[in-house]
């Protein structure tokens, strides 16, 4: 019996390990299969986020893919400006080297000018100098041939009375036929000086006909000389605002008429006031700087000045520093021209005036109107 008890001990000890070991195995596969879907949950959320980057980088192809098309545009298009430039660069610097050319060219031509031009002055002098010297020799001549004029009166009058009494005395005596020879012999004496003196006179009246001539002819040469530095005055004034133009830009409140450069008043100065602003102060410092440029290329026997006029509309203005539009004109004409002496320009070569509004330049009574007339003019003359 204690056998079988062994036995059936050992019979029943095998169950629990049998449990224990099944139990593991179930443990075991229950971990396996967590690790199963752990990976498998990983794996997903991975392929997911791989997914995700792909087409991220498959927008990110698609952009630089754009970008480069743009690039590859933008350099053909830089490509082309480039050779348009380098063709535009080679017409430039042929234009350059045919303006240096011409320059040259051209200061040769005013270096001769020049050359020309003193001559001419010489030439000028000397033909005024030999003017004077005419004038005085033909006032003289014209006195002589007033002074022949009477005494060729007065032989003919006294020819005329020889012959009365020649004829009077015809019928006398031998002796009054003696007087009569002599009286003859006078008469043909009173004749030759009566031609004597009209030969004298007609030579007169020749070299005072040649004088005369020379006169006009000098008076001709000298109206030349004169219109021709008329003309080079003008040169130099077309030059000075085609200049300015270039310093001052194309602003709507300056303009060029004829011979008259025009700043609108509002450019330079504030309403009712003579004080220039920051704007006029730069607009005329550019204007100064041509002026002194140019100056320095004018002949110094040229007579030039630069004057400046204020203008105001027709509305009157009456405060205690400007009673009427005359002071304003007057003294914002006069600021400009102190600030030109400050900035260097000599006081000679400047002029001011002021016209208040009797000299518009558009006649309507409207502000647009009002606003033309409100302006300073610049106008380069001689004296």
């Amino acid at each position: 019996m204690l056998e079988d008890s062994r036995r059936r001990r050992r019979g029943l000890n095998i169950w629990p390990g049998y449990v224990d070991a099944l139990a593991t195995l179930l443990l075991l596969f229950v971990f396996v299969l967590s690790l199963f879907m752990v990976a498998q949950y990983f794996l997903s959320d991975a392929l997911s986020g791989r997914e995700a980057a792909l087409e991220r980088l498959e927008a990110d192809i698609d952009a630089l893919t754009e970008i480069i098309a743009m690039e590859r545009e933008e350099r053909a298009a830089t490509e082309t400006q480039l050779a348009e430039l380098e063709t535009r660069l080679v017409a430039t610097l042929a234009q350059r080297d045919e303006a240096r050319a011409r320059v040259s060219t051209l200061e040769s031509q005013r270096a001769a000018l020049e050359d020309s031009l003193a001559d001419q002055e010489e030439t000028l002098a000397e033909a005024e100098t030999r003017r004077g010297e005419l004038e005085s020799r033909l006032a003289g001549l014209e006195a002589r041939e007033g002074e022949l004029e009477a005494e060729r009166s007065e032989l003919r009058d006294a020819l005329t009375d020889r012959e009365e009494d020649l004829e009077r005395e015809r019928a006398l005596t031998d002796d009054q036929a003696a007087r009569i020879d002599r009286l003859h012999l006078q008469i043909i004496a009173l004749r030759e000086q009566l031609s004597a003196l009209s030969e004298a006179l007609d030579l007169s009246e020749a070299t005072a006909a040649a004088q005369r001539a020379e006169i006009r002819d000098l008076g001709e040469r000298l109206n030349l000389a004169l219109a021709e530095r008329v003309q080079e005055l003008s040169q130099y004034r077309s030059e000075f605002f085609g200049r300015l133009r270039e310093v001052l830009g194309d602003h709507p409140d300056i303009r060029i008429e004829g011979d008259r450069f025009l700043f609108q008043s509002e450019l330079l100065f504030d309403t009712a006031s003579a004080d220039l602003g920051d704007e006029g102060r730069e607009q005329l410092a550019g204007l100064a700087t041509t002026l002194d440029e140019l100056r320095q290329r004018i002949p110094e026997d040229l007579d030039w000045v630069l004057q400046v006029e204020g203008h105001t509309d027709r509305r009157p203005i009456r405060t205690a520093e400007f009673p009427s539009n005359w002071e304003l004109s007057s003294a914002r004409a006069q600021t400009i021209v102190r600030y030109l002496m400050d900035q260097g320009i000599p006081p000679e070569r400047l002029a001011a005036a002021g016209f208040a509004e009797y000299q518009p330049v558009d006649d309507r009574d409207t502000p647009e109107a009002w606003a033309r007339n409100r302006r300073i003019e610049l106008r380069l003359t001689n004296r």
